[in-house]
This record gives structure tokens, C-alpha cells and sequence, in this order.
């Protein structure tokens, strides 16, 4: 469908949902970019713990 709208010109409906779709990749890569720090930051003060302990 959108390979089709493509050769006849694209029109706002288009332009819209591709807006809503980029918006949410986006919004999906920064949660899971931001779910990943915190990881890596809970895992780096185990870390330390652990150390700290032994």
C-alpha cells in the first residue's frame, strides 16, 4: 500500500501515519534505551556491593 501511494504522491493521511510511526519507534527506543542504563547502573552497584563485601 504505501509502495503505491508512493508512485501516485503522497497525501496527508500518509504523511500522518508515517509521523505516528516514527514517533512510536522513537518513543519505543528511548524506554528501552533508558530501561538498559538503569539496568547497567543496578548491575555496576551490585558489582560494588559485592566487592565491598569479599
Amino acid at each position: 500500500m504505501v509502495f503505491s501511494r508512493v508512485r501516485l504522491g503522497l497525501n496527508p493521511e500518509m504523511n500522518a501515519l508515517a509521523t505516528l510511526f516514527i514517533s512510536a519507534v522513537t518513543i519505543g527506543v528511548i524506554v528501552v534505551n533508558q530501561a538498559m542504563i538503569a539496568r547497567e547502573r543496578r548491575r555496576v552497584a551490585d558489582m560494588k556491593a559485592a566487592f565491598a563485601a569479599a
